[in-house]
């Protein structure tokens, strides 16, 4: 049986505790009766309607189930029917919200109070009603009752009976929906740390702080030696694992040995090793989200699992010294699929960096994509590349170019074997097809891993991403006095002749899975030049999402306050609370910082 008739489609599954959150709709009105209100109401709920339609119809959850709106009972006239629709968004898990009008209304009396849900406001842009006038007093009373919400307003008047919604109103809809859906989802779950600190990365001190303030999510923590105590006592499903060994011997195809003839592990040393791996992913995975199938084989404390929506292994070096590294258990939960089929990807970082982590779990909650876990290496500037090759960069790679690269999570999507209409891209999980995970392990070697630095053994994927991708590399840094920052660079994946890239690739890590990355510039600050990028960028790892996201990873930072201190995103695509503009508006970036310190972060006791 081929592998295109052995992989399958797993459908939508919820794997986390917690109801999905929803977007609530709450539809505004001008409270008079007797005319005012009654010559408003059809008007005002069909707003209502069509913006749930066209969320509905344009968003979906990463575990690939829809998202769902719900809409007040009523039109809301004053705080009676405002507290009635807060207590149904309550009982809907609604963690969104968005309030909708074509009139003037009364704004503190029909506003939403909830501190923790990220909330906008949609003002009509019509002339027979003063949709324009509510917004801003809404808008007004939210910052004056320091919650920050987001202004939806349509560049262009439109007909009082025009029911379409502009598309730079759409665009802010889906911005603004996307990066609120982010923030509820993570809200509630938990980061899982197998392991302690690697190597003194200061990414996998994990900052119970952070979590807990900035992104509502717990820290849970397990010993390195909980894989040992499973493996030695079968806290696994052992049907699975004799699977997905069976898989893993078929498609995954080892790659060269690098290591010195006289230290390289036997062939028999190689096999018991995979077995190991395969079962580090198992028991990962079960840490993670739990699994009921241990219940069944009488582990049932182990089959509840952490409720992880993140995780990180620390690997080296307490573990990869003596046992093999866990190299194919990050690359392969990170992927959108495995031997059980095409599913959603995990978020696992490598070394435990759980502050990459977070950066991963930012672009695929906005993306429903995989991520890629990336070292970021080196800058090759154009005359180095000539003076160790002899040959000329062009292209998108000009101006030189960075080498991204880490030998373990880097899900096999980033090889750029998923293609859309010809070209190579990252796709959410339920568009991926067969043929794009036969090409993604066609392309993937697993190398015996290098011994000097895996003294226990391993593998290690090494594969080359295709270029001409869009893609997003950001950073969530730490700094003491000042608190979380991030860091955005978008740009895309490039292509080097075969030479250069044996040349330069051949210099580091070989057997490792390379990423060439140009970011885009701007000719100022950071982005000044390639060097400069690198220069700036606050650590050694960073995370790559697929397409050019830097816009809703910056509507997610001011929504968790976490001030963005290196992007190239154009001035024209940043969305922010307006009551980020009264806190100047001829220098943004320092208005972030300003408004994110006065805010605190979103949990955060003030």
């Amino acid at each position: 049986m081929s592998l295109l008739q052995e992989m399958k489609y797993i459908g939508p599954i919820q794997r986390l505790q917690g109801t999905l959150p929803k977007i609530g709709i709450r539809p505004v009105i001008d409270g008079r009766r007797k005319g005012v209100r009654e010559s408003l109401e059809e008007q005002t709920m069909n707003m209502a309607r069509a913006a749930a339609s066209f969320l509905q119809k344009n968003l979906m959850h990463g575990c690939g189930l829809p998202v769902e709106c719900v809409i007040a009972d009523t039109c809301i006239g004053g705080v009676n029917e405002a507290a009635q629709c807060s207590e149904k968004f309550r009982r809907s898990s609604v963690g969104v919200s968005l309030t909708v009008t074509p009139c003037w209304c009364y704004g503190t009396e029909v506003m939403d109070s909830d501190p923790l849900i990220p909330k906008a406001v949609w003002g009509f842009n019509g002339t027979e009603r003063p949709g324009a006038v509510y917004l801003a007093a809404a808008l007004a009373g939210y910052s004056q009752k320091g919650l920050p919400t987001f202004g939806i307003y349509g560049r262009d008047v439109q007909d009082a009976d025009d029911t379409s919604i502009p598309a730079d109103v759409q665009a802010k809809l889906l911005t603004f929906a996307k990066a609120g859906l982010a923030v509820a989802e993570m809200r509630g779950k938990s980061y899982l740390s197998m392991g302690s600190v690697s190597m003194g990365i200061a990414g996998s001190v994990v900052d119970d702080h952070f979590f807990h303030s900035y992104l509502g999510i717990r820290n849970e923590y397990v010993d390195m030696s909980e894989f040992i105590r499973r493996v030695e006592e079968t806290i696994y499903d052992p049907d699975e694992f004799t699977r997905a060994l069976k898989w893993v011997r078929k498609y995954c195809k080892e790659g060269d040995d690098t290591n010195p003839d006289q230290l390289q592990h036997s062939r028999a040393q190689k096999d018991a090793e995979w077995e190991m791996c395969v079962k580090m992913a198992l028991i990962a995975r079960d840490l993670m989200i739990g699994n009921p199938r241990l219940n069944d084989l009488g582990w049932g404390e182990e089959a509840l699992g952490h409720n992880a929506i993140a995780g990180g292994f620390q690997g080296q070096r307490q573990w990869t010294d003596h046992w093999p590294n866990g190299d194919f258990l990050e690359a392969i939960l990170n992927s959108s699929f495995d031997w059980n089929g095409i599913r959603q990807p995990y978020i696992v970082a490598t070394e435990n960096d759980s502050l990459n982590a977070v950066a991963m779990l930012f672009g695929h909650l906005l993306t429903n994509t995989a991520q890629i876990f990336s070292d970021v290496r080196t800058f090759w500037s154009p005359d180095a590349v000539k003076t160790v090759t002899g040959k000329t960069l062009t292209g998108m790679a000009e101006n030189g170019i960075i080498h991204l690269i880490n030998s373990g999570p880097t899900a096999l999507d980033g090889t750029g074997q998923q293609l859309r209409d010809g070209k190579p891209v990252m796709k959410p999980y339920w568009e991926v097809t067969t043929e794009d995970v036969a090409r993604s392990l066609e392309n993937t070697k697993w190398c015996p891993a290098e011994l000097e630095y895996f003294r226990g053994g391993g593998f290690s994927t090494q594969f080359l991403t295709k270029g001409d991708m869009p893609v997003t590399m950001s950073r969530i840094n730490l700094v003491k006095g000042l608190g979380p920052v991030l860091q955005i660079a978008e740009g895309h994946t490039v292509e080097l002749p075969a030479d250069i890239h044996d040349t330069l690739n051949a210099r580091t890590s070989p057997t490792w899975p390379t990423t060439w990355f140009v970011p885009m510039l701007t000719g100022q600050g950071a982005f000044s030049d390639v060097y400069s990028v690198m220069a700036n960028w606050g650590a050694n790892h960073g995370a790559i999402s697929y397409g050019h996201i830097g816009d809703l990873l910056i509507t997610l930072a001011s929504m968790l306050r976490i001030p963005v201190n290196m992007h190239n995103v154009a001035a024209e695509r940043i969305y922010r609370p307006s009551a980020w503009s009264a806190f100047g508006t001829h220098d943004p970036e320092g208005a972030d910082y300003r408004a994110c310190r006065n805010y605190g972060p979103l949990y955060g006791l003030k």
